[in-house]
């Protein structure tokens, strides 16, 4: 690993706790390089698709500490162990001087955080099929429905060039045509080009559609969204320095969610050559590109515990928590906080039809330090929402708690 790294090595006895779930200020991640630690979550939503037992090779830590979020783990020592210990500063320097590593932990980042998505998929959104090109069809059919002929346009344009004998292809043909003078041109955007610009509300990709570029956004806004039972469900608001599509570079695999500008925006594209040469000659962006990783395997462990709340109200209560949380605001402050999302988005964050949606909202805004302010959510104090989510977490224990006793009892 180069001597100059200065990498520690730190040794742990037989059930030793090595780092705790829930703890704060995560700054270093460990590679295993004698003995074996289990991985443990205080709620297992579902099973890890790698194991719980981990052995030399194997490295933990790695999520919270590049994210820089609170740990999502407990890694006890199941024999001895010695474990090599990796400051977050410590991270760029790896990159170069062992790239295996660095390439291993972005790789297995993209397989979990795959694997995750396609979990909470089935989840909340009911899903088990394996999304392919056929799919760009009804996401297309979705858009034209929905009179967001942009998108449309660019969904059916895709179809025709992936399933060239498709059984719609006529149709998607057909409806192209009539909606071709309300949809906002892309064509300046060829895949040579690395800076391109796409005005707001057309799409950067469709979900299904296959993937062989990322993107960094450099100006403007992104939003990642997926069709889920007839509803457009937001899955994340992407600003510049943030990175995209990396999933599908990565993987080779069709994209998993469509990406569309939140308001116009230039981004620049990254296709499997231009990622390898990065690789050593631009460190930093691989850094950058793990703690994205690493901020979306946090966030959607976050959601996959919401999704165990019962009451929609702590569900959504729960979402704009993670959101604080995610973007470090200071939660034991009273200080307000305007998010940069509306009621629907919200709604559509838990996975709440529209038709339950608004008697949900309406409750929440009976809480008069929740308020809508320019169509986007803003609490008067930050510290409300902790309370508020706290308070429906602990109900559902209670709940739990009374149904297992009652159960013992029969």
């Amino acid at each position: 690993m180069g001597e100059q790294l200065q990498l520690s090595f730190v040794n742990f006895q037989k059930d030793s706790y090595i780092i705790v779930e829930g703890k704060q200020n995560a700054d270093r991640f460990f590679i295993i390089r004698e003995g074996k630690v289990r991985i443990s979550k205080d709620v297992e939503v579902v099973a890890e698709e790698r194991g719980t037992i981990l052995g030399p090779g194997d490295f933990f830590g790695v999520v919270s500490t590049m994210s820089s979020h609170s740990h999502i783990e407990t890694a006890k020592a199941v024999t001895d162990v010695t474990l090599i210990s990796v400051h977050r500063e410590q991270y760029s320097q790896l990159i170069q001087n062992n790239t295996p590593v660095a390439m291993k932990i972005i790789m297995e980042f993209s397989r979990r955080l795959r694997y995750l998505d396609e979990v909470l998929s089935r989840l909340t959104l009911k899903e088990t099929a394996e999304i392919n090109a056929t799919h760009l069809f009804k996401v297309a059919e979705y858009y034209a429905r929905q009179s967001k002929y942009n998108q449309a346009y660019y969904a059916y344009s895709q179809y025709i060039i992936h399933c060239p004998q498709g059984s719609d292809v006529f149709t998607a043909r057909e409806k192209m045509m009539k909606i071709a003078p309300y949809a906002a041109s892309i064509a300046g955007n060829s895949a040579e080009k690395l800076n391109r610009v796409y005005p707001k509300d057309t799409m950067l990709f469709a979900e299904g559609e296959p993937g062989n570029e990322l993107f960094i956004v450099q100006k403007g806004s992104v939003k990642i969204t997926k069709i889920v039972d007839n509803n457009e469900v937001l899955l994340a608001v992407l600003k510049a320095g943030d990175i995209l599509g990396e999933m599908a570079l990565l993987e080779s695999k069709p994209r998993a969610a469509s990406a569309v500008a939140y308001e116009d925006c230039v981004v620049l594209a990254v296709n499997r050559s231009n990622f390898v040469r990065m690789i050593t000659a631009q460190p930093q962006i691989i850094a950058r590109l793990t703690t994205l990783l690493a901020e979306r395997i946090w966030f959607i462990y976050k959601q996959l515990a919401n999704t165990l709340i019962n009451d929609p109200l702590g569900r959504m209560y729960d979402a704009l928590n993670i959101q604080l949380e995610k973007n470090r605001i200071p939660v034991n402050s009273n200080l307000p906080y305007t998010f940069d999302f509306g009621p629907k988005e919200l709604a559509s964050m838990v996975g709440l039809a529209p038709k339950d949606a608004n008697f949900i909202l309406r409750k929440m805004l009976e809480n008069q330090k929740i308020q809508i302010q320019n169509d986007k959510i803003h609490t008067v104090s930050a510290l409300e929402i902790v309370k508020q989510t706290e308070f429906y977490k602990k109900m559902q224990k209670i709940e739990a708690a009374r149904k297992e006793g009652s159960a013992l009892n029969k």
